[in-house]
Formats: structure tokens, C-alpha cells, sequence
């Protein structure tokens, strides 16, 4: 039995090593809600919010997350008991929409369950992998960064790239990428910076034989994927579109894409996670897990998830150092071999350094049953 006795808030900023820009935003500074969930018998779990300061990736932001936890889903689950952490969605079922503050509480949950039952969060969700393979994301920058960034990633083992890309800063790119790398695993990624009328223009990055193009298309369509997927031999991933495992269902039954990328974040937690991944288990479509520029919380709940059979292309998981001077989780999260391993301690298998995350930290919230 899960009952909340206090759900603490810590509203966190860290700064990436350096800028990161995609098609529709660059950013430096990274703030975070930090959830550290405690129950009746003192066994502490922790989850993270990963929306961005600015609704460039989904509608929701920092500020519009706290707005929900504080005021209805916070209230919500201090008035519950739960089972299981799969409990969790239902009980917050009434309240539309807010999936990353959903994920980021409902993922406190998860930790603490695990913890209770003596078991790794990969033994909770069901995964089976002892090690994943790690995949890293370039952003947009001049070619020469581009080029000495993806020679650094090679370097350290990654088993794919991501490219960001968008109208104009695509096809050449690509080319001299190519060039350079032939044989380099690489995906691109247009954060829905195209539209349908640009179908010759995404025909020609067939050329480059990506393993996949993320969301070329709307953040909320499927119907034009499913056109254009007719058209070009690289595989869509969707990702945007995909907040549900009905959506899931619904892509795959109109052939809108090959791949799907999860998000526990997007989906609004690990209980939908798991339901889009048995979907797409049942009708044989890879799915890889995505990232968020996260801190090691969201990172490790990730490599959990990321260890279901049907996690079949290295995901959006890389080194803490990757992005940050200090995580807040104790080991840092690390890349060997291309690969990282799965913890097997009880919960999600690393420590908050609680002197770290205190130290980042603006305000902190206290809400007691």
C-alpha cells in the first residue's frame, strides 16, 4: 500500500554546458520541478517534470505544471491510497490534458513501489535488458561544430545520431554530414517544420539512408504521416503526435509510421508508456525511448523503461556529463562500450545528492496530507 504522507516540490535550474537549438527553440538555461514523494512508512521516491520554460515542444511549461500539481493533482493523490503506481493515472483521470505533470508525479510513484518491494524499477515495469545502447541528439549549429561534435560522439561509443534539421537546413547538411560519416547510424529529427506540400523536398533525404525522420510533419497529425509515409522510403518516427496509446493505435492501423518514439513524459507517465509499448510489441514496430534534456531522475526512470524487448533502437540516452557540469543523482549516469547499464538496486537504482539539488534550487514546496 502507497499512501502519500508528504510530496515535496523542489523547482530546480540548471544550465546546459552549452546552447541547444532545434527548429523551433534555443535554450541554455533548463529548469525542472523536482518531485520527491514520501509515504506513511518513510520510503521516499522521486520523479521530475520535464517541460520546458516555454510551450515550444507541447502546450505545457514549468510554470503551468506547478499550477496543476499545486492546486489539483497534488490535492488528488494526498487523498488516496494506492496498490500499484498504474492506480495513479485513474485517480487523476478527471483532470484533462497536463501530461508531464502527470508523468512527474505519477514517476515518484513508480520509484517508491519498486523501493517497497525490494525490486530494480526495471523488475517493476517488466524490462529484461541488463545494458541499453546509447543514442545522443546534435542541435543546429555551424557545420564545422556539427562535424566535430558528431567525430567526439563516435569517439565515445554512441550508436546513433540525431540531427536536428529543418527547411533549409537539411539537405546540404545532411550531404556534408554523410560525407564525412557514411556509415554513421543517423536519424533526423524536423520537430514538425514541414508541411505536406514540402513531399519533394523530404523525398530527397532518402538519398541519405536515415534509420528514421522524426515528426516531419504537425505536432498533432497523423492522417497527412500516413500520406506522406506512401511517398518516401525512410522511416517516420512519430513522436509529438503520439500522447496516448490510442493515438498509438491509431497510427499503426493507418500506416501514418514505421517507428514511434516514448516519452514518459509526453504520454503522461510510465503506465501509458507500458500500454504503447505492448501496442506496438503486438504489431512488430520498434519503438526507442526519447529524452528531454533531463536530469538523472527522468534519465534513470528512462533507461528503466528502455529495457522492454521492444525498445529496438537506441534511445535519447547519454551520459550525465553530456549535458550537465554536476547531476543531481549519485553515480552519474555513464556510457561504456556505447552502452548503459541497467541498475539493479531497489527503485530506480541511484541516489538524489540532495546537496546538489538544494543547492540549484529556487523555491521548494512542502505539501502534507
Amino acid at each position: 500500500m502507497i499512501q502519500i504522507k508528504q510530496l515535496t516540490l523542489y523547482h530546480l535550474s540548471m544550465r546546459l554546458k552549452k546552447p541547444f537549438k532545434s527548429s523551433l527553440e534555443t535554450f541554455q538555461d533548463r529548469k525542472f520541478i523536482i518531485v520527491e514523494a514520501a509515504d506513511q512508512e518513510g520510503v521516499t521516491g522521486w520523479g521530475e517534470v520535464s517541460a520546458f520554460s516555454s510551450p515550444w515542444y507541447t502546450e505545457e511549461t514549468t510554470e503551468t505544471c506547478y499550477h496543476m500539481l499545486k492546486d489539483f493533482l497534488i490535492p488528488a493523490v494526498l487523498r488516496e491510497s494506492f496498490t500499484h503506481p498504474s492506480e495513479v493515472p485513474e485517480a487523476l483521470r478527471g483532470f484533462k490534458g497536463n501530461r508531464m505533470a502527470k508523468a512527474g508525479l505519477e514517476a515518484a510513484f513508480w520509484d517508491i513501489y519498486a523501493r517497497k518491494k525490494g525490486i530494480s524499477l526495471r523488475e517493476a515495469l517488466g524490462g529484461v535488458k541488463t545494458e541499453v545502447p546509447a543514442g545522443v541528439v546534435v542541435g543546429l549549429a555551424p557545420l564545422d561544430d556539427m562535424l566535430q561534435e558528431i567525430e567526439q560522439y563516435v569517439k565515445e561509443g554512441y550508436q546513433r545520431i540525431k540531427i536536428k534539421i529543418q527547411p533549409g537546413q537539411d539537405i546540404e547538411l545532411l550531404k556534408e554530414i554523410r560525407r564525412h560519416f557514411p556509415k554513421v547510424p543517423l536519424m533526423a529529427d524536423a520537430n514538425s517544420s514541414y508541411e505536406l506540400k514540402d513531399i519533394s523536398r523530404i523525398k530527397e533525404l532518402d538519398a541519405f539512408k536515415l534509420m528514421m525522420i522524426e515528426q516531419p510533419l504537425a505536432d498533432d497529425d497523423i492522417v497527412d504521416h500516413r500520406h506522406l509515409q506512401k511517398h518516401i522510403k525512410t522511416s517516420i518516427c512519430l513522436d509529438e503526435s503520439i500522447r496516448s496509446a490510442a493515438d498509438a493505435r491509431k497510427a499503426i492501423e493507418l500506416g501514418s509510421c514505421k517507428i514511434i518514439n516514448i516519452k514518459p513524459s509526453r504520454v503522461g507517465g510510465l503506465t501509458e508508456a507500458l500500454k504503447i509499448h505492448d501496442i506496438c510489441k503486438e504489431h512488430q514496430m520498434p519503438v526507442w525511448c526519447g529524452g528531454m534534456f533531463e536530469t538523472g531522475i527522468s534519465r534513470a526512470h528512462n533507461l528503466a523503461l528502455s529495457s522492454l524487448p521492444q525498445f529496438l533502437i537506441p534511445g535519447d540516452l547519454s551520459s550525465s556529463s553530456r549535458y550537465w557540469e554536476e547531476d543531481i543523482v549519485k553515480p552519474e549516469i555513464r556510457i561504456e562500450g556505447g552502452y548503459i547499464q541497467v541498475p539493479t538496486l531497489p527503485g530506480m537504482g541511484f541516489e538524489v545528492d540532495t546537496h546538489i539539488l538544494r543547492k540549484n534550487s529556487s523555491k521548494i514546496d512542502v505539501f502534507k496530507q
